[in-house]
């Protein structure tokens, strides 16, 4: 592998594969159009799809999801981006030219999972449907959205760990990253002569768990308890894979000036409101049950003491 990187160029060493002038985008005449944003619309698409699909299986109206698209879509991007700023604002209250470009990446997914979720949830009372069937209809289309949106910070160079020598090591030139997500610990392992820095490629990490959450949750949907428990699968899963990936990541956002990373305390909020959501539900649904069984029993015991009276 050459110690000096092109700007365009992406290697993985210990697999020995090296990319040569991996582009960011194409022009269509003078407009530059950046694969993140191609990505994104794709991973959207195919989600939407995939909830629709889903939704259409469970007896919702035809076609819910493709009429919620435009809103979906428009808040869900919109709730993103408001997050990523909110959280990074030290930044760009410096820079507000920069808060409505998107161009070179900046969403959030916990802030347009918010924002899609809120959406649902205004559709559901106008349609008077069950919100949290929406929701358990919704999320696999989500998880795929998200599998495929991460491979967009794959091309756009960000979205990476501290340094590692593992199987999937990612090496990136200098030049190609932001400077704010290169840490000490990176600059101290650049071999002498080299212009690259080594990382954990943690958008394929996330993108890997994330088809695994969404294997698991598809295999299980058909047998689910109640309305709702496949999105707090979703969020028990998503919440335990960002808490261990966050902390690798080296373009964290932080609660306020704290050290504590937004992504991991939501995500470990998230695991255990679900666990504790999935008990108090299964616990009602048995002492309904058991009570249900109770009356029965008796209603069963009076038509036998008429009969026999």
């Amino acid at each position: 592998m050459p110690m000096v990187m092109e700007e365009g160029d992406v290697a993985f060493p210990n697999l020995g594969i090296y990319l040569n002038n991996l582009p960011g985008g194409f022009y269509i005449g003078s407009l530059f159009i950046a694969f993140y944003g191609v990505i994104i619309a794709i991973g959207m698409m195919l989600g939407l799809s995939l909830a629709n699909y889903e939704s259409d299986r469970q007896g919702n109206p035809k076609d819910t999801f493709w009429e919620l698209a435009l809103p979906l879509m428009f808040f869900s991007v919109l709730g993103a981006r408001a997050y990523y700023v909110i959280f990074f604002w030290d930044y760009y209250r410096e820079h507000p030219g920069e808060i409505l470009d998107i161009r070179g990446g900046g969403l959030a997914i916990y802030g347009g999972v918010i924002a899609g979720f809120l959406t649902v949830y205004i559709y559901s009372r106008v349609k008077k449907l069950s919100y949290f069937r929406l929701l358990d209809c919704a999320v696999p289309g989500l998880l795929v959205g998200q599998i495929l949106g991460r491979w967009g910070n794959f091309t756009n160079r960000e979205v990476f760990g501290g340094y590692t020598d593992n199987l999937v090591a990612m090496r990136l030139p200098l030049e190609a990253v932001r400077s704010r997500d290169v840490t000490q610990e990176l600059l101290d392992h650049i071999p002498a002569g080299a212009n690259y820095i080594q990382v954990h490629p943690t958008f394929l990490y996330e993108s890997t768990l994330n088809a695994v959450l969404l294997l698991l949750m598809w295999l299980y949907r058909k047998h689910k308890r109640f309305d709702g428990e496949c999105a707090l699968m979703y969020l028990g899963g998503y919440g335990l894979i960002r808490f261990f990936v966050e902390g690798i990541r080296t373009d964290q956002l932080k609660l306020g000036h704290t050290d504590i990373a937004v992504s991991q305390a939501l995500g470990l909020t998230l695991v255990i409101g679900a666990l504790l959501c999935e008990v108090i539900v299964r616990l009602c649904m048995a002492k309904s049950a058991g009570e249900s069984d109770a009356k029965t029993q008796s209603e069963d015991s009076g038509i036998g003491s008429k009969e026999k009276a």
